[in-house]
């Protein structure tokens, strides 16, 4: 899989800026929680959703054996490890010590990340040392095809 240009990615997820916060939406300048950002840059960047999204829980410090996120986006993106971060990169983060990684944001510069935070909207904010100690996992945008 190649993947995306960064550039391209990074300024698909800045046009997200100061979209409200809205749970399991998905619709630049409407709605969006922090999975339905990244599904809009994906459509943007990429083209189709290739997975059909069920209803998922709030809960952030949910946990389970199973890293449902991850492993959906293991089946469509190259995972790097989360060293490698880089712009353009999505990063999943666990909200919780033991808790399955429910939250995601992209990269825009190596200490800057774009994501929808509840009562905040879409914003870009610091990867600083609490954000960074939460990362999980990170996968890179592929390329259209």
């Amino acid at each position: 899989m190649i993947p995306a240009n960064p550039e391209r990615v990074i300024a698909a997820a800045r046009g997200w800026l100061g979209t409200p916060y809205h749970d399991q939406a998905s619709l630049r300048g409407v709605g969006c929680d922090c999975l339905g950002l990244v599904r809009g840059v994906w459509r943007e960047v990429v083209g189709d959703e290739p997975l059909s999204l069920p209803a998922y829980s709030r809960d952030w410090g949910e946990t389970g054996s199973r890293e449902p996120l991850a492993e959906a986006a293991r089946g469509v993106m190259p995972e790097v490890p989360v060293t490698d971060r880089a712009p353009g990169t999505l990063l999943l983060f666990r909200m919780r010590t033991g808790a399955v990684a429910k939250h995601c944001g992209i990269v825009t510069a190596p200490d800057r990340f774009v994501h929808a935070y509840e009562r905040t909207g879409v914003v870009e904010v610091p990867l600083d040392a609490g954000w960074r100690r939460r990362v999980a996992f990170a996968f890179l945008f592929p390329s259209a095809s």
